[in-house]
């Protein structure tokens, strides 16, 4: 399986907020946008992989700006590392008026999917990530320290074994 570039599967979707979309203070609903970033995420896991995927979690998911009624999104979402049969999704979130103005990042959040066999529906290998510039270096370096923070929280690493994440204490 041949390793692929981060830009060979990189996704951008784009929605404009409507007044469904908003709770009554014409802000965007959270649930609304996470269903958004999942699938803009989920696209991007299945091209890096080749396969259908399927979400195992999210990591810490930051509100830092409102969207209002009327905004435009766009979400980015682009591997930052693959493991044995999932990857790291980074998904972002910016929002601007209809004229492109006030564009601003409003929400951030890291995915991991699961590639499935298209047969078995099991679990299946991943190709490698090539990371190529500064950015997409720090974000696969940074994803050895997430997926161990991960595990721990979900009862599937206990701490001490946890040797990127040591690496910042020692």
């Amino acid at each position: 399986m041949e390793a692929k570039k981060v830009s060979d599967s990189k996704t951008i979707m784009t929605e404009m907020i409507m007044p469904n979309d908003t709770n009554p203070l014409g802000n965007l609903m959270g649930g609304n946008l996470m269903r958004w970033m999942d699938i803009a995420g989920g696209i991007c896991a299945g091209k890096h992989c080749e396969q259908h995927t399927v979400t195992a979690s999210v990591d810490h998911v930051s509100f830092q700006k409102p969207i209002l009624v009327g905004d435009v999104i766009t979400i980015n979402a682009c591997v930052t590392r693959a493991f044995n049969t999932s990857v790291e999704v980074y998904v972002e979130v910016f929002a601007a008026d209809v004229k492109g103005k006030q564009n601003r990042l409003c929400n951030n959040a890291y995915f991991t999917f699961v590639a499935l066999d298209e047969e078995s529906k099991r679990p299946t290998k991943v190709p490698t990530v090539l990371p190529l510039s500064n950015e997409e270096q720090e974000q696969f370096k940074g994803a050895l320290r997430r997926r161990e923070v991960r595990l721990i929280l979900g009862k599937r690493m206990k701490p001490e074994e946890a040797t990127h994440l040591k690496e910042l204490f020692t």
